[in-house]
């Protein structure tokens, strides 16, 4: 499910997320599938679901591709709806009946996080202090909308100009509406940013990078 990676949604654009499953049976059957689900199997989380046909590997052995969509611009999500969900599969038999099983297998469903920058002076003299600011934001499922997403440490990044990485160079934590406010020393050129490594129901994100010239 996803290539073992957590399924990360936003608040307007269709997330489609691959899968695939192998079918063992004996049964004549239509339409086999892997869905997400927890407390009950009643309660699933999918709008959409595409399948392939049979992969035929044997007698009764079939390998699947499936699609499930998620679009959070038409369909109705809760933000309760963030965190580990299990999967499951299930197939329907011909003239009645079918199966379900699970292998134990648990997906985490995240919001979306973004995080703006700014670091100022530009240009700055050598040794001066800069302040490096951005604010933290995640997706409301229920509103449609990115919302301040407070108290969550950040770490402050530098690459230095002519330079292929970064560097961490401090942890922040955001205040109480989402804000990133911090100062350092600015030695060299380079681009700063910020970096945030998400939690069990929020995705990661990395702001865009911020140059500043030192003369």
């Amino acid at each position: 499910m996803n290539g073992g990676k957590p399924i990360v949604i936003g608040v307007s654009n269709e997330v489609a997320v691959p899968a695939s499953f192998r079918m063992t049976t004996t049964h004549k059957w239509k339409w086999p599938a892997v869905y997400l689900y927890r407390g009950g199997a009643g309660d699933r989380l999918w709008h959409a679901v595409e399948t392939s046909d049979c992969n035929k590997v044997s007698s009764g052995v079939c390998d699947f591709n499936e699609t499930m969509y998620f679009d959070p611009s038409v369909w109705d999500m809760h933000n309760s709806e963030a965190g580990a969900w299990k999967v499951g599969a299930e197939v329907y038999f011909e003239g009645g009946g079918g199966d379900t099983d699970d292998k134990g297998l648990t997906v985490h469903v995240k919001r979306n996080s973004r995080l703006t920058v700014n670091a100022s002076p530009e240009p700055v003299s050598k040794d001066r202090t800069i302040t490096v600011t951005g604010k933290v934001t995640r997706a409301n499922w229920e509103t449609r909308k990115y919302a301040s997403y407070g108290d969550r440490l950040v770490s402050l990044q530098f690459k230095p100009a002519g330079t292929a990485s970064y560097t961490t160079v401090k942890k922040v934590y955001a205040n109480g509406s989402g804000d990133l406010r911090t100062t350092v020393k600015a030695s060299t050129t380079g681009t700063w940013r910020w970096v945030y490594y998400g939690n069990t129901t929020t995705g990661p994100s990395t702001s865009a990078g911020d140059n500043v010239v030192v003369k």
